[in-house]
């Protein structure tokens, strides 16, 4: 097993460079998050609260589709499928991925429940003052779930690694898992997932799982304080999960890799955290990529790591671009 070695800018450029003509499918729970910005000024007399006085309204693509969103700003090409509603969120982020050429015919609209809508009151300083999440979280019915693996089914046929991005909206059930797992296989091509603790017995077959730490600790009974203890916890991730390898996000304290090919710690890259939102999705994505554009698994963590360090000094869910992970080499 090797070490996890540092890129050059050469080898970054080397990678990239394949980007263009890669594909991605990204499976999972699609959101739109909104944003109502304003000024704070005093508290409210009614009761210890802010008052938030409205400025703006800004819509973010959240979720899976910020996942989707992140390849393609990369330079590459992503199919998305997840579930919607029939309303008015809907259309706002069918015409926003649609803006940013992301692919949409795997969105499956379920007419019982909404497209999931994350609202923030947040100030001009970009400080949350509260959330009102509009969703439904019971799993995807039997209807929607067929419905879901068939559009999975057509469109990793064309996709060069796939990545499941699981928010415990009810996209992401066992059947499907375990059918991109198949089609995985078959095709030869990494399957990635971001995923949540209550859904750990669905990752088994995954290549690659990347847990933050908190989940990590949940997962596996165990503290992570230090690289010793993040080398322990992943190994128990992997046992419990029967994933191939653990790619552990820690923070400001960087990223621990286990891998049959690598295994080590990546210190974190971050000069100034704005906003963690969506942090994750930019990780995965990043990796994702880079493993479908011919990096080796230490490499790709080590590109996503770079991204995660640019993208958390950014509000909201956002996005980075190839110059900026050059910039940092």
């Amino acid at each position: 097993m090797t070490s996890l070695r540092g890129l050059t800018r050469d080898r970054v450029r080397a990678i990239a460079s394949a980007f263009p003509s890669a594909r991605v499918l990204v499976v999972g729970d699609v959101m739109l998050d909104q944003f109502l910005v304003g000024r704070v000024s005093r508290i409210s007399p009614e009761a210890p609260v802010p008052i938030v006085r409205f400025e703006r309204e800004e819509n973010r693509i959240g979720g899976a589709a910020n996942v989707a969103n992140n390849i393609v700003a990369l330079g590459a090409a992503a199919d998305l499928v997840g579930l919607v509603g029939e309303d008015e969120e809907a259309v706002l982020l069918r015409e926003a991925l649609t803006s940013r050429r992301v692919g949409i015919t795997g969105l499956v609209v379920d007419r019982e429940r909404p497209t999931t809508r994350k609202v923030r009151v947040v100030t001009d300083r970009h400080q949350q003052v509260a959330r009102v999440d509009y969703e439904r979280d019971d799993e995807a019915s039997d209807a929607a779930e067929a419905e879901l693996i068939a559009q999975a089914r057509a469109l990793a046929e064309t996709a060069g690694a796939i990545v499941v991005s699981d928010y415990l909206k009810g996209t992401v059930t066992d059947r499907l898992v375990q059918e991109l797992v198949s089609l995985a296989a078959t095709r030869g091509v990494p399957l990635l997932v971001d995923p949540k603790i209550p859904h750990i017995g669905y990752y088994r077959g995954a290549t690659l799982v990347t847990p933050n730490h908190h989940e990590a600790e949940t997962a596996t009974h165990m503290r992570i304080r230090n690289d010793a203890e993040a080398r322990e916890a992943a190994r128990a991730f992997r046992d419990r999960t029967g994933c191939g390898g653990v790619l552990v996000t820690r923070g400001e304290h960087g990223m621990w890799l286990l891998d049959p090919s690598a295994e080590g710690a990546l210190p974190a890259t971050a000069r100034e955290v704005a906003d963690v939102t969506g942090a994750g999705d930019t990780v995965i994505a990043t990796l994702t990529l880079a493993l479908a554009s011919g990096a080796t698994t230490a490499e790709a963590a080590t590109l996503a790591n770079l991204a995660a360090g640019i993208v958390v000094g950014k509000f909201g869910p956002a996005t980075v671009t190839v110059d900026e992970l050059l910039s940092e080499r």
